[in-house]
């Protein structure tokens, strides 16, 4: 078995898989290892040297495809890339097709990563800092389940305009300084800090106003965790009202819920005008 390590980085493992197939090597016969653990089971097989002569034959849109799925942290992250490469150098395209069990897996996966964007561009939360403050003028802490940070986050670019912000997660980072994107695969420490410290100004205003928006006679908890799961809400302002509103809504607000809110009001007197003569 030959044990390699890309560091989790497309264009490392791309240049070790490119000089793999240049010998033929087969994929039973490659482990990478992931997220810095190796393999138990891989030994310090001699490996080829110099460049192979097999030439392979890859199509653009197979690197691209490789490339989106190769974002998605799990099992065999790399290794099952280097098998759907292996197959289409063979001939064998199939292996690019949702219908075909490994095509399947890779489609899965992209679909996750795909996700996991969309989370990013709807659950991120900044909070601005005071205006004499230098650096970033927006901070947001993040956690996702796979490495979309950076290419999800040139969404921001044009949403923010010339603002400079801040995203900060327990793995990587970017900060936007008003002209170019930074990324650091090794989050600083200082900003995972300033991320996960700072208080919001207009914290209790965004929860008067969530709380009253809030529908629980429309509540379905199943479709509500699908588009909002809930390993979201701790990092969300309004995460730590959500399990108290789906409890009032349980407890009978399904059927009162959008009355019970002003109940309590005087109300106020109309009076009527008499007709004219």
């Amino acid at each position: 078995m030959i044990n390699l390590d890309c560091d989790d980085l497309f264009d490392t493992w791309r240049q070790q898989a490119r000089w793999l197939l240049s010998h033929e090597v087969d994929p039973s016969l490659v482990s990478w290892a992931s997220l810095g653990v190796a393999d138990l089971f891989a030994s310090d097989e001699p490996v080829p040297e110099g460049q192979g002569p097999f030439q392979a034959r890859i199509p653009r849109a197979l690197l691209d495809t490789l490339e989106q799925a190769s974002r998605y942290r799990g099992d065999q992250r790399w290794s099952l890339l280097y098998e759907v490469l292996w197959r289409v150098s063979h001939g064998d395209r199939t292996a690019m097709m949702a219908g075909d069990k490994l095509g399947s897996e890779l489609q899965r996966r992209i679909k996750q990563v795909n996700r996991e964007a969309h989370h990013l561009h709807a659950f991120v939360r900044f909070i601005e800092r005071p205006s004499s403050s230098a650096g970033p003028q927006y901070v947001a802490w993040h956690e996702p389940a796979h490495d979309i940070l950076h290419s999800a986050s040139e969404h921001f670019i044009g949403r923010m305009g010339r603002h400079r912000w801040l995203i900060a997660t327990p793995r990587d980072g970017v900060y936007y300084d008003g002209e170019q994107l930074i990324h650091q695969r090794q989050c600083p420490q200082e900003w995972q800090q300033l991320a996960q410290n700072i208080d919001d100004p207009h914290g209790d205003l965004w929860l008067t106003y969530y709380s009253h928006i809030f529908n629980p006679a429309r509540l379905n908890e199943k479709v509500m965790q699908g588009h909002l799961p809930a390993r979201f809400w701790k990092n969300l302002p309004e995460g730590e009202l959500i399990p108290w509103l789906i409890t009032q809504a349980r407890m009978g607000k399904q059927q009162n819920g959008q009355a019970s809110g002003i109940a309590d009001r005087a109300g106020k007197r109309i009076a009527l005008k008499s007709p004219s003569p």
